[in-house]
Protein backbone atom coordinates (compact mmCIF):
# COMPACT_ATOMS: atom_id res chain seq x y z
CA UNK A 1 0.00 0.00 0.00
CA UNK A 2 1.60 3.35 -1.01
CA UNK A 3 2.28 5.83 1.80
CA UNK A 4 -0.27 8.58 2.26
CA UNK A 5 0.94 12.11 1.53
CA UNK A 6 -0.07 14.30 4.45
CA UNK A 7 -0.68 17.83 3.15
CA UNK A 8 -2.55 20.42 5.28
CA UNK A 9 -5.91 21.53 3.83
CA UNK A 10 -5.08 25.10 2.79
CA UNK A 11 -1.81 24.04 1.19
CA UNK A 12 -3.63 21.27 -0.67
CA UNK A 13 -6.21 23.74 -1.99
CA UNK A 14 -3.72 26.28 -3.29
CA UNK A 15 -1.68 23.55 -5.00
CA UNK A 16 -4.78 22.25 -6.81
CA UNK A 17 -5.89 25.76 -7.79
CA UNK A 18 -2.40 26.60 -9.04
CA UNK A 19 -2.31 23.53 -11.27
CA UNK A 20 -5.85 23.94 -12.62
CA UNK A 21 -5.57 27.66 -13.38
CA UNK A 22 -2.13 27.33 -14.98
CA UNK A 23 -3.28 24.48 -17.21
CA UNK A 24 -6.46 26.39 -18.14
CA UNK A 25 -4.49 29.52 -18.99
CA UNK A 26 -2.05 27.52 -21.12
CA UNK A 27 -4.91 25.81 -22.97
CA UNK A 28 -6.62 29.12 -23.79
CA UNK A 29 -3.40 30.70 -25.00
CA UNK A 30 -2.58 27.62 -27.09
CA UNK A 31 -5.97 27.63 -28.84
CA UNK A 32 -5.84 31.35 -29.58
CA UNK A 33 -2.14 31.53 -30.35
CA UNK A 34 -1.10 33.80 -33.18
CA UNK A 35 2.32 34.79 -34.45
CA UNK A 36 1.24 38.40 -34.82
CA UNK A 37 -0.31 39.05 -31.41
CA UNK A 38 0.20 38.20 -27.75
CA UNK A 39 -2.57 36.15 -26.18
CA UNK A 40 -3.71 37.17 -22.69
CA UNK A 41 -6.39 35.70 -20.45
CA UNK A 42 -7.92 38.82 -18.94
CA UNK A 43 -10.54 36.94 -16.87
CA UNK A 44 -7.88 34.83 -15.09
CA UNK A 45 -4.78 37.03 -14.92
CA UNK A 46 -4.61 40.70 -13.99
CA UNK A 47 -4.22 43.08 -16.96
CA UNK A 48 -4.82 46.70 -15.86
CA UNK A 49 -6.53 47.76 -19.08
CA UNK A 50 -8.65 44.63 -19.58
CA UNK A 51 -9.37 43.14 -16.15
CA UNK A 52 -11.31 46.07 -14.68
CA UNK A 53 -14.56 44.15 -15.15
CA UNK A 54 -13.08 40.99 -13.58
CA UNK A 55 -12.27 42.00 -9.98
CA UNK A 56 -11.61 38.41 -8.89
CA UNK A 57 -8.40 38.51 -10.94
CA UNK A 58 -6.76 40.50 -8.13
CA UNK A 59 -6.77 37.19 -6.25
CA UNK A 60 -6.72 34.49 -8.94
CA UNK A 61 -3.75 36.02 -10.78
CA UNK A 62 -1.43 34.96 -7.98
CA UNK A 63 -2.03 31.26 -8.69
CA UNK A 64 -1.40 31.35 -12.46
CA UNK A 65 2.00 30.55 -13.99
CA UNK A 66 2.67 31.09 -17.67
CA UNK A 67 5.41 28.50 -18.29
CA UNK A 68 6.42 25.07 -17.06
CA UNK A 69 9.64 26.32 -15.44
CA UNK A 70 7.97 28.83 -13.11
CA UNK A 71 5.11 26.37 -12.48
CA UNK A 72 7.53 23.73 -11.20
CA UNK A 73 9.26 26.22 -8.89
CA UNK A 74 5.91 27.52 -7.64
CA UNK A 75 4.66 24.01 -6.92
CA UNK A 76 7.75 23.09 -4.89
CA UNK A 77 7.66 26.39 -2.99
CA UNK A 78 3.99 26.12 -2.07
CA UNK A 79 4.30 22.45 -1.16
CA UNK A 80 7.25 22.70 1.23
CA UNK A 81 6.73 26.25 2.49
CA UNK A 82 2.96 25.88 2.78
CA UNK A 83 3.20 22.70 4.83
CA UNK A 84 5.67 24.24 7.25
CA UNK A 85 3.86 27.55 7.76
CA UNK A 86 0.37 26.07 7.97
CA UNK A 87 1.48 23.66 10.68
CA UNK A 88 3.33 26.45 12.46
CA UNK A 89 0.47 28.95 12.42
CA UNK A 90 -2.76 26.93 11.93
CA UNK A 91 -4.81 26.82 8.74
CA UNK A 92 -6.79 29.95 9.56
CA UNK A 93 -3.76 32.15 10.16
CA UNK A 94 -2.03 30.73 7.10
CA UNK A 95 -5.07 31.51 4.92
CA UNK A 96 -5.12 35.10 6.19
CA UNK A 97 -1.43 35.42 5.42
CA UNK A 98 -2.00 34.17 1.85
CA UNK A 99 -4.75 36.74 1.30
CA UNK A 100 -2.52 39.58 2.48
CA UNK A 101 0.45 38.36 0.42
CA UNK A 102 -1.73 38.07 -2.70
CA UNK A 103 -4.16 40.98 -2.70
CA UNK A 104 -1.89 43.80 -1.51
CA UNK A 105 1.03 43.21 -3.94
CA UNK A 106 -1.35 42.72 -6.90
CA UNK A 107 -3.30 45.88 -6.04
CA UNK A 108 -0.21 48.01 -5.57
CA UNK A 109 1.34 46.70 -8.79
CA UNK A 110 -1.91 47.52 -10.61
CA UNK A 111 -1.82 51.09 -9.29
CA UNK A 112 1.84 51.58 -10.23
CA UNK A 113 1.25 50.36 -13.79
CA UNK A 114 -1.73 52.68 -14.19
CA UNK A 115 0.33 55.57 -12.82
CA UNK A 116 3.15 54.84 -15.27
CA UNK A 117 0.66 54.83 -18.12
CA UNK A 118 -0.74 58.16 -16.94
CA UNK A 119 2.73 59.70 -16.92
CA UNK A 120 4.13 58.20 -20.13
CA UNK A 121 0.94 57.54 -22.14
CA UNK A 122 2.49 54.22 -23.12
CA UNK A 123 -0.17 51.52 -23.39
CA UNK A 124 2.39 48.78 -22.81
CA UNK A 125 2.17 49.47 -19.07
CA UNK A 126 -1.56 48.79 -18.86
CA UNK A 127 -1.25 45.71 -21.07
CA UNK A 128 1.37 44.12 -18.80
CA UNK A 129 0.29 40.77 -17.36
CA UNK A 130 0.34 40.62 -13.56
CA UNK A 131 0.40 36.96 -12.54
CA UNK A 132 2.48 34.38 -10.72
CA UNK A 133 3.38 33.22 -7.23
CA UNK A 134 6.28 35.64 -6.82
CA UNK A 135 4.62 37.58 -3.95
CA UNK A 136 3.87 34.30 -2.16
CA UNK A 137 7.40 33.00 -2.58
CA UNK A 138 9.06 36.09 -1.12
CA UNK A 139 6.41 36.22 1.62
CA UNK A 140 7.36 32.68 2.63
CA UNK A 141 11.01 33.77 2.87
CA UNK A 142 9.98 36.67 5.11
CA UNK A 143 7.99 34.31 7.32
CA UNK A 144 10.95 31.96 7.63
CA UNK A 145 13.09 34.95 8.59
CA UNK A 146 10.74 35.54 11.49
CA UNK A 147 10.45 31.92 12.62
CA UNK A 148 14.13 30.89 12.31
CA UNK A 149 16.16 34.14 12.19
CA UNK A 150 19.38 32.54 13.43
CA UNK A 151 19.27 29.54 11.09
CA UNK A 152 22.14 29.34 8.60
CA UNK A 153 21.91 27.63 5.22
CA UNK A 154 25.14 26.21 3.80
CA UNK A 155 25.47 26.02 0.04
CA UNK A 156 28.01 24.48 -2.34
CA UNK A 157 29.47 22.13 0.28
CA UNK A 158 30.27 24.85 2.78
CA UNK A 159 31.64 27.44 0.35
CA UNK A 160 28.74 29.80 1.05
CA UNK A 161 26.80 30.19 4.29
CA UNK A 162 23.83 32.53 4.53
CA UNK A 163 21.43 33.32 7.33
CA UNK A 164 17.75 33.02 6.50
CA UNK A 165 17.03 36.81 6.69
CA UNK A 166 19.40 37.32 3.73
CA UNK A 167 17.25 35.33 1.30
CA UNK A 168 14.46 37.89 0.59
CA UNK A 169 16.97 40.43 -0.73
CA UNK A 170 18.74 37.76 -2.81
CA UNK A 171 15.37 36.70 -4.19
CA UNK A 172 14.62 40.25 -5.33
CA UNK A 173 17.99 40.37 -7.10
CA UNK A 174 17.21 37.08 -8.86
CA UNK A 175 13.78 38.31 -9.96
CA UNK A 176 15.38 41.50 -11.29
CA UNK A 177 17.68 39.47 -13.52
CA UNK A 178 14.97 37.05 -14.69
CA UNK A 179 12.58 39.92 -15.49
CA UNK A 180 14.98 40.84 -18.31
CA UNK A 181 14.29 37.43 -19.89
CA UNK A 182 11.05 36.01 -21.37
CA UNK A 183 10.52 33.93 -18.23
CA UNK A 184 9.15 36.86 -16.18
CA UNK A 185 7.27 40.02 -17.08
CA UNK A 186 8.26 43.55 -16.17
CA UNK A 187 5.70 43.49 -13.34
CA UNK A 188 7.58 40.70 -11.53
CA UNK A 189 9.97 43.06 -9.80
CA UNK A 190 7.08 45.16 -8.49
CA UNK A 191 5.37 42.02 -7.20
CA UNK A 192 8.52 40.95 -5.37
CA UNK A 193 9.08 44.35 -3.73
CA UNK A 194 5.46 44.78 -2.67
CA UNK A 195 5.32 41.16 -1.50
CA UNK A 196 8.27 41.80 0.80
CA UNK A 197 6.77 45.00 2.21
CA UNK A 198 3.25 43.61 2.64
CA UNK A 199 4.25 40.35 4.32
CA UNK A 200 6.78 42.01 6.64
CA UNK A 201 4.31 44.74 7.66
CA UNK A 202 1.61 42.18 8.39
CA UNK A 203 3.88 39.92 10.44
CA UNK A 204 5.54 42.84 12.21
CA UNK A 205 2.42 44.74 13.29
CA UNK A 206 -0.81 42.83 12.70
CA UNK A 207 -0.49 39.04 12.84
CA UNK A 208 -1.89 37.42 15.98
CA UNK A 209 0.83 35.97 18.20
CA UNK A 210 0.23 32.86 20.28
CA UNK A 211 1.25 33.61 23.88
CA UNK A 212 3.40 31.34 25.98
CA UNK A 213 1.18 29.26 28.27
CA UNK A 214 3.57 29.84 31.17
CA UNK A 215 3.32 33.64 30.91
CA UNK A 216 0.62 36.06 31.93
CA UNK A 217 0.46 37.79 28.53
CA UNK A 218 -3.03 38.28 27.08
CA UNK A 219 -4.18 36.19 24.12
CA UNK A 220 -4.68 39.25 21.89
CA UNK A 221 -1.01 40.03 21.28
CA UNK A 222 -0.25 41.14 17.74
CA UNK A 223 2.92 41.65 15.77
CA UNK A 224 6.56 40.91 16.52
CA UNK A 225 8.59 43.61 18.27
CA UNK A 226 11.83 41.61 18.39
CA UNK A 227 15.00 43.22 17.05
CA UNK A 228 15.79 40.12 15.00
CA UNK A 229 12.76 40.85 12.81
CA UNK A 230 13.51 44.51 12.16
CA UNK A 231 13.44 45.49 8.49
CA UNK A 232 17.15 46.35 8.54
CA UNK A 233 17.95 42.69 9.31
CA UNK A 234 17.25 41.80 5.68
CA UNK A 235 20.29 43.83 4.58
CA UNK A 236 24.04 43.27 5.04
CA UNK A 237 25.74 44.67 8.11
CA UNK A 238 27.23 47.86 6.57
CA UNK A 239 23.82 48.90 5.22
CA UNK A 240 21.82 48.26 8.39
CA UNK A 241 22.30 51.72 10.00
CA UNK A 242 21.20 53.55 6.84
CA UNK A 243 18.20 51.28 6.29
CA UNK A 244 17.21 51.56 9.95
CA UNK A 245 17.31 55.37 9.79
CA UNK A 246 15.07 55.41 6.70
CA UNK A 247 12.60 52.85 8.03
CA UNK A 248 12.33 54.70 11.35
CA UNK A 249 11.25 57.85 9.52
CA UNK A 250 8.73 55.91 7.42
CA UNK A 251 7.39 54.24 10.56
CA UNK A 252 6.92 57.61 12.27
CA UNK A 253 4.95 58.83 9.25
CA UNK A 254 2.74 55.72 9.32
CA UNK A 255 2.15 56.18 13.04
CA UNK A 256 1.17 59.80 12.45
CA UNK A 257 -1.26 58.62 9.75
CA UNK A 258 -2.60 56.00 12.23
CA UNK A 259 -1.79 53.17 9.85
CA UNK A 260 0.61 51.53 12.32
CA UNK A 261 0.53 51.48 16.10
CA UNK A 262 3.82 51.87 17.99
CA UNK A 263 4.84 49.00 20.24
CA UNK A 264 4.39 49.45 23.95
CA UNK A 265 7.19 48.82 26.41
CA UNK A 266 5.46 45.62 27.47
CA UNK A 267 5.48 44.36 23.87
CA UNK A 268 9.17 45.12 23.49
CA UNK A 269 10.10 43.46 26.78
CA UNK A 270 7.92 40.47 25.96
CA UNK A 271 9.57 40.04 22.57
CA UNK A 272 13.09 40.39 23.96
CA UNK A 273 12.37 38.16 26.93
CA UNK A 274 10.62 35.50 24.92
CA UNK A 275 7.38 35.55 26.93
CA UNK A 276 5.43 34.73 23.79
CA UNK A 277 6.37 32.51 20.90
CA UNK A 278 5.12 31.47 17.52
CA UNK A 279 3.28 28.20 17.43
CA UNK A 280 5.81 25.71 16.12
CA UNK A 281 5.28 22.57 14.05
CA UNK A 282 5.65 19.11 15.56
CA UNK A 283 9.44 19.24 15.66
CA UNK A 284 9.37 22.73 17.16
CA UNK A 285 6.95 21.67 19.88
CA UNK A 286 9.23 18.80 20.86
CA UNK A 287 12.25 21.11 20.86
CA UNK A 288 10.45 23.65 23.05
CA UNK A 289 9.36 20.88 25.44
CA UNK A 290 12.91 19.57 25.66
CA UNK A 291 14.22 23.07 26.31
CA UNK A 292 11.81 23.62 29.18
CA UNK A 293 12.50 20.15 30.57
CA UNK A 294 16.24 20.80 30.48
CA UNK A 295 15.83 24.11 32.31
CA UNK A 296 13.60 22.48 34.93
CA UNK A 297 16.08 19.65 35.48
CA UNK A 298 18.95 22.08 35.80
CA UNK A 299 17.14 24.13 38.45
CA UNK A 300 16.06 20.97 40.27
CA UNK A 301 19.63 19.65 40.25
CA UNK A 302 20.92 22.87 41.78
CA UNK A 303 18.26 22.95 44.50
CA UNK A 304 18.73 19.27 45.33
CA UNK A 305 22.48 19.68 45.51
CA UNK A 306 22.14 22.69 47.84
CA UNK A 307 19.59 20.94 50.06
CA UNK A 308 21.55 17.71 50.42
CA UNK A 309 24.79 19.59 51.01
CA UNK A 310 23.19 21.63 53.79
CA UNK A 311 21.58 18.62 55.46
CA UNK A 312 24.81 16.61 55.34
CA UNK A 313 26.87 19.40 56.93
CA UNK A 314 24.26 19.87 59.64
CA UNK A 315 24.15 16.17 60.50
CA UNK A 316 27.96 16.03 60.74
CA UNK A 317 28.04 18.95 63.21
CA UNK A 318 25.39 17.39 65.45
CA UNK A 319 26.69 13.80 65.40
CA UNK A 320 28.32 12.33 68.56
CA UNK A 321 31.03 9.64 68.67
CA UNK A 322 29.49 6.20 69.27
CA UNK A 323 29.99 4.41 72.62
CA UNK A 324 31.71 1.07 72.68
CA UNK A 325 29.43 -1.84 73.52
CA UNK A 326 30.10 -3.81 76.71
CA UNK A 327 29.23 -7.15 75.23
CA UNK A 328 30.75 -9.07 72.36
CA UNK A 329 30.69 -7.29 69.06
CA UNK A 330 29.32 -8.57 65.80
CA UNK A 331 31.01 -7.68 62.50
CA UNK A 332 28.48 -6.16 60.11
CA UNK A 333 28.75 -4.95 56.53
CA UNK A 334 28.67 -1.13 56.22
CA UNK A 335 25.44 0.21 54.72
CA UNK A 336 25.62 2.82 51.93
CA UNK A 337 24.69 6.33 52.90
CA UNK A 338 21.84 7.50 50.69
CA UNK A 339 22.39 11.15 51.41
CA UNK A 340 26.12 10.92 50.68
CA UNK A 341 25.43 9.17 47.41
CA UNK A 342 22.99 11.86 46.37
CA UNK A 343 25.40 14.56 47.46
CA UNK A 344 28.42 13.15 45.63
CA UNK A 345 26.58 12.23 42.43
CA UNK A 346 23.47 14.41 41.98
CA UNK A 347 23.77 14.30 38.21
CA UNK A 348 23.55 10.50 38.16
CA UNK A 349 20.00 10.73 39.38
CA UNK A 350 18.60 13.52 37.24
CA UNK A 351 21.09 13.81 34.39
CA UNK A 352 23.28 16.69 33.32
CA UNK A 353 22.06 19.40 30.94
CA UNK A 354 24.17 21.65 28.81
CA UNK A 355 21.46 24.00 27.57
CA UNK A 356 22.47 27.64 27.56
CA UNK A 357 19.41 29.93 27.28
CA UNK A 358 21.63 32.84 26.22
CA UNK A 359 23.13 30.97 23.28
CA UNK A 360 20.54 32.13 20.73
CA UNK A 361 20.90 35.71 21.87
CA UNK A 362 24.68 35.62 21.53
CA UNK A 363 24.44 34.06 18.08
CA UNK A 364 22.05 36.78 16.92
CA UNK A 365 24.31 39.47 18.26
CA UNK A 366 27.36 38.00 16.49
CA UNK A 367 25.50 37.76 13.20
Amino acid sequence: MPPRINIPPVTRIILVVLLLQSVLSAAVRYRQWSAHSEIVVEWLTLIPQLSVFYPWTFLTATLVENNIFTLAIAGLTLYHGGKYLERAWSSREFAKFLLVASLIPNTLTFLVLVTLFTITRNEAWTLTTVAGTIPLQISFLVAFSQLVPAHTVTLFRGLLSLRVPRFPLLYICLVTVLSLTPLLTSASLLLAIFGLLASWTYLRFYKTVFPDLDSSQPASLRGDASETFAFAEFFPGPLKPFVAAITDQIFNILVAMRICTPFSQADISAASGGSFTQRAPHGGVRAEAERRRALALKVLDQRLHAATAGSSSGSRNQSQPPTEPSGPTVQTQPQPNAQAAMTSQPTAVLGETSYNPDQDHNERGDS
